[in-house]
């Protein structure tokens, strides 16, 4: 095919670009999304009342993970001064901790150890949980604040009573209705049911194994989960392992919403001295990843069993949404037809 630079192309390539999502942040932090729609469900009857959502939002495709984790240390921290505790010894010290203070003053104090960026940061409180989103929320960049944007905290606070959400947050720790929503609708309707595990099934899943690099056995089909310690790598007797490779998904499209580690969310009705966890454990049992099973804890806490992921509004930041990583062969098949359409209409086909 014989293209030509013309004001009809130029027109057209623009009129398909302009219909693209863009990038909103900067390089560093990239999270993948995905859309969770059906707006106006109706709650889950058993257990009563969870998962209603009114409007349509995304939701991290994966948990977060120590290598986005990092990129955030050493965007906001690298001094290694750890000013609001945003670094947990514990990431270094512990067999199943992923990020190390190397004590280097060149702009990579921290780091991620080995075969350990695609697993999900651990030793996070939901304080941490909330400097990250206001990092993204201002941009993520070094001069990013923390402590401001989608919650406000007040004088470097890292323990008390926990913020609310700040009205029009883009970046935010899901509450439980949508976490619960993500994790266990049927989906296609607003009356389509839940299932009792967030792979899709009524049935508990079956425990993954992993490889010596932490790599899930499963992949990422079918009803499988990484709990009861039966993940056994790094000479650990049950571990974290890879995002995305213990099953299949949510409805929705999320990965590891059963399983691998315990994840924040803004418990429905939470007064501020506690925050809601979800989603069950690499080290727990089958009745810890169902819909059935959720608890609170204080906000300042974090094990080696607790991470996050972020959610935020169908429109993203600013109004713009962030393109996913994963996407370009979409873009490509976008700007493909949109190119064969010109040339359709140029030999007047």
């Amino acid at each position: 095919m014989k293209l030509f630079a013309s004001k009809t192309f130029s027109v057209g390539l623009a009129a398909v670009l302009a219909c693209l999502p863009l990038v909103s942040v900067s390089d560093a932090g990239i999270i993948e999304w995905v859309t969770v729609g059906d707006p106006g469900n109706a709650a889950d009857t058993a257990p009563a009342g969870f998962g209603a959502v009114a409007a349509s939002f995304r939701i991290a495709k994966y948990e977060f993970t120590n290598q986005l984790y990092t990129d955030f240390l050493n965007s906001v921290d690298s001094s290694g001064n750890n000013p609001y505790s945003v670094y947990n010894t514990s990431m270094g010290s512990n067999a199943l901790g992923g990020i190390t203070n190397t004590g280097s003053t060149n702009g990579s104090r921290y780091a991620v150890k080995t075969d350990m960026g695609d697993k999900p940061v651990i030793f996070v409180s939901w304080f941490d949980a909330a400097r990250v989103s206001n990092w993204y929320q201002n941009g993520a960049t070094p001069s990013s604040s923390t402590e401001d944007g989608a919650y406000t905290l007040v004088g470097g606070q890292t323990t008390g009573t926990a913020p609310a959400v700040n009205s029009g947050a883009t970046f935010y720790v899901p509450t439980e209705d949508q976490w619960y929503k993500a994790a266990y609708y049927k989906g296609g309707g607003t009356s389509a049911g839940y299932w009792d595990y967030a792979t899709q099934n009524d049935s508990a899943p079956t425990a993954v194994t992993a490889d010596s690099t932490g790599i899930g056995s499963a992949g990422s089909t079918g009803n499988f989960a990484n709990y009861a310690a039966t993940a056994d790598w790094n000479s650990q007797d049950g571990n974290v392992t890879t995002v995305g490779t213990n099953g299949g998904p949510s409805f929705y499209g999320a990965f590891d919403m059963s399983g691998n580690v315990n994840e924040w969310n803004d418990l429905t009705g939470a007064d501020g001295s506690f925050r809601g966890v979800r989603g069950g454990r690499w080290s727990g049992d089958a009745f810890g990843l169902s819909s059935s099973y959720g608890f609170s804890l204080d906000p300042s806490a974090g094990d080696d069993a607790i991470g996050f992921r972020l959610a935020s509004p169908v429109s993203g930041p600013s109004g713009v949404p962030e393109i996913d990583p994963n996407g370009l062969s979409a873009v490509l098949g976008l700007l493909a037809g949109g190119l064969g359409l010109l040339e359709r209409r140029r030999y007047g086909r």
